[in-house]
């Protein structure tokens, strides 16, 4: 799967969330998207690091603590 794939995927998921609020103003789409984004992507990595923190923090550009404190924000770990 592309970059390019990926981002048509968000496109499509995005236009649909819209029509889907019926002309609604939407509220708060950043951090909603933030939340529904790095939560896969952060079970996806750990699981192909074999949860080892430092070779998933590599891969992901984050320093070690952060990504430590976004797996305990998403509840991935304790």
């Amino acid at each position: 799967m592309s970059k390019k794939h990926i981002e048509e995927c968000v496109r499509t998921s995005l236009e649909g969330y819209f029509k889907d609020l019926h002309g609604t103003d939407p509220d708060g789409m950043y951090d909603m998207m933030v939340r529904v984004v790095e939560k896969p992507l952060l079970e996806v990595v750990m699981h192909h690091a074999e949860q080892n923190q430092s070779r998933a923090a590599e891969w992901l550009g984050l320093n070690r603590n952060t990504l430590r404190k976004k797996l305990v924000e998403h509840k991935l770990i304790k």
